[in-house]
C-alpha cells in the first residue's frame, strides 16, 4: 500500500505471529522492488499485522511439518536476497515494530535504516533455542549496531529485551505508545519528502559500503544453515518447538 510518499509493507500472518514462509519472503521481495521503482515512493515502512508481533522469523512449525519453509515462486527460499534488498533499495526503510521482533524478524528490523518501536515491542534472537542461526548480517551487522559484547549476549543467551532496553542499547531510534506507532512512522516518512533523493541514495550506499563485505558472510551462513537445518541437531530444534518441549540438542551436537 502506498500512502502519500511512503510504501507501507505489512507482514500479514498474525495467526502465526507474522512468521514468514518462503512465499511470504517472495511477496516481501516483490513489494520492496515495486517500492524501489515507484518514483512517488520516497521511503518504505515495514511493519507487522496485529498488535502482538512485528515478525518472529521463519515459520518453525512449517519447518517441523515439511522440513523447509514451504514452496516458493522459483523454488528457492530467498531470505538472503530480502536482506540485501532492504539494504540496497535507495530509499530509507523504516521499521515500525508493533510487537515481538525475534529471530529472523529481529534481523529484518536490524537491517532497516531506522526502527521505531511500540512501547509494547519486545526484541531478541531465538536461533540457538530452535536449532537455527544467522551468521551473516543478523549477527555481524548487529554487532555494528549495538557493539560486539551486546550482540554476543543477544545471540548466545537469547534473552528478550523490552522497548526501553532496546532504545538504551541503540537498537531502536524511538519508542512511542502503540496506538501512535504507525502515525509516528508516517511522520518520519513525511520528513523525507523535501530531502534530495540522490543525496539520500548516495548516503545510504556510503553507510552500506562499510559493511557490504558482510554479504559474503551472509551467503556462507545461508549455505551452512541449509545443511544445519537438515541435520539431527537442527531437526531436533524444530521438532521440540512444534511439540512444545525442551530440545535435547546435546545428544545430537558435534563438538569437533
Amino acid at each position: 500500500m502506498v500512502e502519500a510518499s511512503a510504501a507501507i509493507v505489512t507482514i500479514n500472518r498474525p495467526e502465526r505471529y507474522n512468521a514468514f514462509r518462503a512465499r511470504t519472503v517472495d511477496e516481501l521481495i516483490k513489494a520492496f522492488r515495486l517500492a524501489w521503482t515507484d518514483r512517488d515512493v520516497r521511503s518504505v515502512i515495514l511493519t507487522g499485522a496485529g498488535e502482538k508481533a512485528f515478525c518472529t522469523g521463519g515459520d518453525v512449525k512449517q519447518r517441523a511439518e515439511t522440513g523447509d519453509y514451504g514452496p516458493s515462486e522459483i523454488g528457492m527460499f530467498e531470505i538472503g536476497n530480502l536482506h540485501k534488498l532492504i539494504r540496497d533499495i535507495p530509499k530509507p526503510v523504516i521499521a515500525a515494530v508493533n510487537g515481538v521482533a525475534v529471530g529472523g524478524g529481529h534481523v529484518l528490523h536490524v537491517l532497516c535504516d531506522v526502527s521505531i518501536a511500540s512501547n509494547k515491542a519486545r526484541f531478541g534472537q531465538a536461533g540457538p533455542t530452535v536449532g537455527s542461526f544467522d551468521a551473516g548480517f543478523g549477527s555481524a551487522f548487529l554487532a555494528r549496531v549495538v557493539g560486539e559484547k551486546k550482540a554476543r549476549e543477544i545471540w548466545f543467551w537469547c534473552r528478550i529485551y523490552d522497548a526501553q532496553e532496546a532504545l538504551a542499547m541503540g537498537l531502536v531510534n524511538k519508542v512511542v505508545p502503540g496506538d501512535q506507532l504507525l502515525a509516528e512512522a508516517k511522520a518520519w516518512a513525511a520528513e523525507l519528502v523535501d530531502k534530495s533523493p540522490t543525496a539520500i541514495r548516495v548516503l545510504k550506499q556510503s553507510f552500506n559500503a562499510d559493511t557490504d563485505h558482510q554479504a559474503g558472510l551472509s551467503n556462507m551462513a545461508m549455505s551452512a544453515l541449509d545443511l544445519f537445518t537438515a541435520s539431527p541437531e537442527g531437526l531436533e530444534g524444530a521438532a521440540a518447538f512444534a511439540e512444545k518441549r525442551a530440545p535435547e540438542f546435546n545428544r545430537h551436537a558435534s563438538w569437533h
